[in-house]
C-alpha cells in the first residue's frame, strides 16, 4: 500500500523549503522581472514537457502579469510550417536546434525578460533557448531542481546560464515516492513550480506598487467588466502576448 500522507509530508516539506530558502532568489528575480515589464519589457516563459503548464501558470492568468507571452514547441506549428504530427514525440524537447526554430517564430523585443523552466536543465531545446536569450542580451530566470541538474553528465545546463536560478527542490527524476522494486512516484516540480510561479508574481506586483505604479493584471473575463479591463492593457502589447493558445 502507499502512505498518501508520505506525499503530502512531502510537498508540505518541499513547499516549505521554497519559500524560505528560495526566498532571495524570488526577490532578486522579481527585481528583474520588474525592470524589463517596466521598461516595456514582456515576459517571456518557456518550458518542455510538463514544465509547459509553470509558464503557462505565468500566461494569461486571472490575477497574473498581463505582458507576459508563453514560447513553446506548439509554435512550431502554430506560426511556422511544422505539422501537428511533427510536433508529437515526446523526445523533441532534445532536438537541437529546436529552440532556435521556436526563437525564429517569436515576438520578441530587446527589453523581455525570459523564465525557463525545466525540472532537469538538460534537454536542449531548454539550454539552447536560454543560450539564445543570453547571447541576444536578455535576463534569464530558472526554475529547476539542483538535485537533478547536478547529476547532468555533461555540457551546459539550464541553472548554468541562468542570472538567477529558483530551486524548485524536487529530487532527481523529479518523483518522490520509492516503490519496493525501485521505481519512484508523484512528482514534486510542477507543484513547487506554480508556487514559484505565483510568488514572482507577487514579488513583482509588489514593485510596481512600490514605485507608485499600476500593477497590469488580468481580471478574471468571467466577472463584469473583464473583458474590457484585460482588452484595454493588452491593446498595449499587441502580438507580443499571444493568447489564443494559452
Amino acid at each position: 500500500m502507499i502512505d498518501q500522507d508520505a506525499y503530502a509530508e512531502v510537498a508540505r516539506s518541499a513547499v516549505e523549503r521554497l519559500v524560505t530558502k528560495e526566498r532571495d532568489a524570488i526577490a532578486r528575480a522579481g527585481t528583474l522581472i520588474f525592470e524589463s515589464l517596466r521598461a516595456g519589457g514582456v515576459l517571456q516563459a518557456f518550458g518542455t514537457g510538463h514544465s509547459r503548464s509553470i509558464a503557462l501558470e505565468l500566461v494569461g492568468r486571472a490575477g497574473g502579469l498581463v505582458p507576459a507571452n508563453q514560447l513553446g514547441i506548439r509554435d512550431v506549428a502554430y506560426y511556422g510550417d511544422a505539422t501537428p504530427t511533427d510536433i508529437l514525440d515526446p523526445k523533441i524537447e532534445r532536438e537541437p536546434g529546436l529552440a532556435a526554430r521556436i526563437w525564429a517564430l517569436a515576438p520578441i523585443h530587446p527589453e523581455d525578460v525570459f523564465v525557463i523552466i525545466s525540472n532537469s536543465g538538460g534537454n536542449a531545446a531548454i539550454v539552447e533557448m536560454a543560450q539564445l536569450a543570453v547571447d541576444h542580451g536578455h535576463q534569464v530566470i530558472a526554475i529547476t531542481s539542483r538535485a537533478h541538474t547536478s547529476r547532468v553528465p555533461s555540457g551546459p545546463r539550464l541553472a548554468d546560464l541562468a542570472h538567477v536560478t529558483i530551486d524548485n527542490g524536487a529530487p532527481y527524476g523529479d518523483a518522490a515516492l520509492p516503490l519496493p522494486d525501485g521505481t519512484t512516484i508523484c512528482p514534486i516540480s510542477n507543484l513547487t513550480g506554480v508556487l514559484a510561479a505565483q510568488l514572482l508574481v507577487a514579488e513583482v506586483v509588489s514593485h510596481h506598487l512600490t514605485a507608485g505604479l499600476t500593477p497590469p493584471i488580468f481580471r478574471s473575463a468571467n466577472t463584469p467588466g473583464g473583458d474590457e479591463h484585460n482588452a484595454a492593457l493588452l491593446q498595449k502589447y499587441g502580438p507580443r502576448v499571444r493568447l489564443g493558445d494559452a
